[in-house]
């Protein structure tokens, strides 16, 4: 067959995905931490677009994003507060405006906080100065509860002020100065001796000198450089660091297989003895300086919140405190395109903010169609507990609002849904299936490890639950679950073998009664 060059012509259809859709996407699954980010750089590039704050803008508003000094002194019916400050019942007139208050109420305010006999004048405009310069007691804000809680000691201050009563030398004092610096937030130590040696210019021994003494410190076990030797540093101080105990904590990793018997060889004692000394292991803190703030954290805000109806039922609303709020400037678009300035650029700038006020209106709007449908699906969970979490996937939810499958995944990446039962991941609700015994209702995933969670916790040191044990009474209750899946179940949840639980519940039924 002979190879030629022919033109043809042929129409065809596909989908194709532009920046906007590809962002539009990509909105569902931001938190909101990186949607205010993603909108703050578009409002710093975007001349069109701004935040809209509390009280902003109405809808009565021609422009809202202007404000001219005449606008500020109109009258709009509230009340002026430099007025109310210069009126009479602020009047500095002294005893002349006391006197007349006195006169008009009835009552006596010369004397109404005596001190020693002297009469006291309620002056009201020093009281109302001292009222402006506290916090939060400005013009349109609230108290900030933030401004009332106590500080707490971090861990490097807490160390900070130890180390005048160990370390007499100044030079000491800047090599245990450096080492504070270098703590992590479990009060580990992360640096390397050597290095810090030849950054001080000293040596290497005399920083050593100095890390055995920043050992003996508050909390027990700080300045520790691995997870054997904070515990060695707690034992020392208990006495408690013998031959024995020492082969102990060399040999953690055989403590976590939990190989007592090559543990019993290398330490010498018999099996009471190390249940005895893994008892004492036990009661010590790998973390010693997790009890200090170690920075700001960040409270969790909802993104939905379920509450009960008055009518029945539930009631699902979107947290407006995690909407964002951008408006669109039109007006100035107005008027900087009337003069033939800047038009492309503006009209680019105006298409990209009318597309993104229309990404967050979907965007919330998916959103509550996803809660909503959860909520529907997950009413048992909402009136009884997790006990009566029913299996649920995405494509139940999918099918049900009409969307695709992984629009569901990607709203609830990452969203929160405050509920009467706490605090809940979106993800938290979507569960496999577990057949139920004799052709019942199938069970959550979840429901059922809280059910084993739940009975491991509830059995007592002479009648420990076995796997099979636990298969025996899930059936009882109606879940229909393998041996193997238990122990998967069990495993998960770090929970030790009945074999294991037994022996630890012993040692410390036996170290809590002596």
């Amino acid at each position: 067959m002979a190879l030629s060059a022919n033109l043809s012509l042929r129409q065809t259809q596909s989908l194709m995905m532009s920046p906007q859709l590809m962002q539009s996407i990509q909105l569902l699954q931001m938190t909101r931490a990186e949607l205010n980010q993603f909108i703050a750089l578009e409002v710093e590039k975007n001349p069109l677009l701004n935040f809209a704050n509390d009280g902003e803008y109405t809808a009565g508003d021609d422009e809202p994003f202007s404000h001219s000094p005449e606008d500020a002194g109109a009258d709009d019916g509230t009340d002026n507060r430099e007025d109310a400050l210069s009126s009479d019942w602020y009047d500095n007139g002294g005893s002349a405006s006391t006197s007349r208050l006195n006169d008009e109420l009835d009552a006596n305010y010369t004397n109404v906080f005596p001190d020693d006999g002297a009469p006291q004048r309620l002056d009201a405009p020093e009281l109302v100065s001292q009222w402006k310069s506290m916090p939060g007691s400005g013009e349109g804000s609230d108290y900030d509860l933030d401004d009332f809680v106590a500080g707490q000691v971090s861990l490097c201050d807490h160390l900070a002020q130890q180390i005048p009563f160990v370390l007499r030398d100044n030079s000491d004092s800047l090599i245990a100065k450096c080492l504070v610096d270098q703590l992590d937030d479990c009060g580990y130590l992360q640096a390397d001796l050597v290095q810090a040696a030849e950054a001080l210019g000293t040596s290497p021994a005399r920083v050593e000198r100095v890390l055995a003494t920043l050992q003996s410190l508050d909390p027990p076990g700080v300045f520790a450089r691995s997870l054997a030797e904070c515990l060695a540093i707690q034992l020392r101080q208990k006495d408690r660091y013998d031959p024995a105990m020492q082969a102990l904590v060399e040999n953690l990793e055989l403590l976590a297989r939990r190989d007592f018997a090559k543990l019993k060889r290398l330490c010498g004692v018999d099996e009471e003895d190390l249940l005895d000394m893994h008892a004492e292991i036990l009661q010590l803190n790998p973390k010693p300086g997790s009890g200090f703030e170690a920075g700001v954290s960040e409270a969790i805000m909802p993104d939905v919140v379920v509450r009960a109806s008055s009518e029945g039922g539930w009631l699902v609303e979107l947290n407006p405190d995690t909407l964002p709020r951008v408006l669109v400037n039109q007006s100035y678009f107005s008027r900087v395109t009337k003069n033939g300035e800047d038009h492309a650029f503006l009209s680019d700038c105006l298409q990209t903010a009318n597309w993104l006020t229309r990404s967050l209106d979907q965007r919330a709007k998916t959103i509550m169609k996803v809660a909503s449908e959860i909520v529907r699906q997950q009413d048992a969970f909402l009136l009884h507990g997790v006990d009566y979490l029913r299996p649920l996937n995405l494509k139940t939810v999918a099918e049900a609002i009409k969307m695709h499958e992984s629009t569901v995944s990607r709203v609830t990446s990452n969203k929160y849904m405050l509920t009467p039962r706490g605090l809940f991941e979106l993800k938290y609700f979507f569960t496999v299936s577990i057949s139920a015994v004799a052709g019942g209702d199938s069970h959550s995933a979840e429901a059922v490890r809280h059910k084993i969670r739940a009975l491991i916790l509830q059995e007592s040191p002479e009648a420990v639950l076995s796997d099979d044990d636990i298969v025996d009474m899930l059936k009882k209750g109606g879940v229909d679950l393998a041996r193997r899946t238990v122990a998967k179940y069990r495993e998960a949840m770090n929970i030790a073998s009945s074999v294991q639980r037994r022996r630890e519940k012993r040692a410390l039924a036996k170290v809590a009664g002596s």
